[in-house]
């Protein structure tokens, strides 16, 4: 597994932003599109093109277009909903698709409880939004049923990591081709699955369920 944290003083200092807890709900949403926006940046580095000819108003030149089949961008249900956005604002011409999986929080084991997804995802390069890393858990599971459907390979982004939950997530995806983008790697995790410092339930902060 390939993991790029990003060093950027943009991205820093909107993850400060976010990390606040007075930050209201509207503020946190915009914050986390336009964070999205600049981690989906890197992590479309390596996406699929193919070359193709257009004419300039002066003459022909020589380029790339975003390859079939489109890429598919898979946002975790609910929080990874408010990443959406800024990854399809990068790449328009994606498809989407969803997965809803949700934590339990006593054994912190994940459900997956809906899907929308194509049946056959071969040859398919698919991204996978969601805001924290914690346990590594719910990402792994995606992660390997978008294999199962026959995904060529994953990329996963998130604001925020665990060091046990990237641990974890390579462990899960060992032999796959996965890329791990984070915004930035914390400290750890407390008793209770929670990143710290991290910043708090990405999921009731950006819906103003708090």
């Amino acid at each position: 597994m390939r993991v790029h944290v990003a060093d950027h003083p943009l991205i820093t200092h909107k993850l400060t932003v976010l990390r606040d807890k007075t930050t209201p709900s509207p503020t946190f949403r915009a914050l986390a599109e336009e964070l999205v926006t600049l981690l989906a940046y890197e992590a479309t580095r390596n996406v699929t093109v193919v070359p193709v000819t257009v004419n300039t108003p002066v003459s022909e030149a020589q380029g790339v277009a975003i390859a079939e089949p489109r890429p598919l961008v898979v946002p975790i249900l609910r929080a990874g909903l408010g990443m959406l956005e800024g990854m399809v604002k990068l790449v328009p011409s994606a498809e989407v698709g969803f997965l809803g999986m949700v934590r339990n929080e006593e054994t912190l084991e994940p459900t997956t409880y809906a899907e929308r997804l194509p049946d056959d995802l071969s040859d398919r390069q698919c991204f996978v939004l969601d805001p924290m890393l914690a346990t590594g858990g719910s990402l792994s599971a995606a992660i390997e049923f978008l294999f199962k459907r026959g995904a060529q390979d994953v990329t996963a982004i998130c604001l925020l990591g665990a060091p046990e939950g990237v641990a974890a997530l390579e462990k899960a995806t060992e032999g796959r081709d996965v890329t791990l983008v984070l915004g930035a790697l914390d400290e750890k995790l407390n008793e209770k699955g929670y990143i710290v410092p991290g910043l708090g339930d990405a999921g009731d902060r950006l819906y103003g369920t708090v």
